[in-house]
């Protein structure tokens, strides 16, 4: 009678170490900062909050920055990515959204660019008339070299961007919209 009242009490001796050990594992994340491509206009941030409580609950998203484009979260690397080299991390984190989302969210090293040096460029456009449309114009735009920002929005009918003007110019990103079919309004 006595073996098992012992080996339960064992047992929850070591059940309370791990939890103890996962909690202090827990209480040493540090919060990480990420820029988040596919925040496009205000209301996808609704929209990535519902990934991370919904899909991905490992990762806890702290804060989304939608003006930087940028998000802080907190998650156990080793645990989530099998300890990945640290070059190796954003590229998992990146598969992990994009699986998830189905390719309209991704992840990038936060922007190296002082905002200063980068140069804001707004284009009028009409018939953007959803939120698809406006995805696949801001994927558009996000994707020339030089972009490190953009926005894309319907109820607007505009798509801003700020750019590296050492990469890429104004006349770029408009001419890479027409090719895509996208009508540009006059200035």
């Amino acid at each position: 009678m006595k073996r098992p009242l012992i080996l339960c009490a064992l047992g929850y001796l070591l059940m309370t170490s791990v939890v103890a050990i996962a909690d202090d594992k827990a209480a040493e994340l540090k919060p990480v900062k990420h820029r988040v491509t596919g925040l496009f206009s205000p209301d996808r941030e609704a929209d990535l909050k519902r990934v991370f409580a919904e899909k991905i609950p490992e990762v806890t998203l702290v804060s989304v920055d939608f003006k930087n484009s940028e998000a802080t979260f907190v998650y156990d690397a080793d645990l989530l990515f099998n300890k990945p080299k640290p070059e190796q991390l954003i590229e998992r984190f990146d598969n992990l959204l994009r699986t998830h989302t189905l390719g309209t969210f991704g992840i990038r090293d936060v922007c190296k660019t002082p905002k200063e040096k980068l140069e804001f460029v707004e284009i009028s456009v009409v018939g953007l008339d959803c939120k698809g449309c406006c995805l696949a114009v801001y994927e558009t735009i996000y994707r020339i070299d030089g972009v490190e920002q953009a926005t894309a929005s319907f109820k607007e009918g505009l798509v801003t961007a700020w750019i590296d003007p050492k990469k890429t110019n104004r006349a770029t990103l408009e001419e890479v919209l027409k090719k895509r079919g996208v009508t540009l309004s006059a200035p």
